[in-house]
């Protein structure tokens, strides 16, 4: 059974006729077909984007903690001083 990767489909997309000679430059200096540069180029931007949504996520995720942290240290912040004496 063929795996996710192996199974392509086409995307026809339209780009200003500017981009596609740049794109033609630059997959002709890189030696790579311009389909795999874009497809190269949507799996980079992919990652980047998911991995700024995780930094994000993490982010919100740690500030809750730390809230929810700080409310619990003032909960028991008279307990602490009791044993002081």
């Amino acid at each position: 059974m063929p795996s996710s990767e192996s199974r392509q489909v086409r995307l026809n997309i339209l780009i200003p006729k500017e981009m596609r000679d740049r794109l033609a430059e630059v997959s002709a200096m890189q030696d790579m077909k311009m389909s795999a540069l874009v497809r190269e180029s949507i799996i980079e931007k992919i990652n980047q984007l998911e991995k700024e949504q995780l930094q994000e996520d993490m982010r919100l995720a740690y500030e809750g903690l730390a809230e929810e942290n700080t409310r619990f240290s003032e909960e028991f912040r008279f307990v602490d001083a009791e044993h002081l004496d």
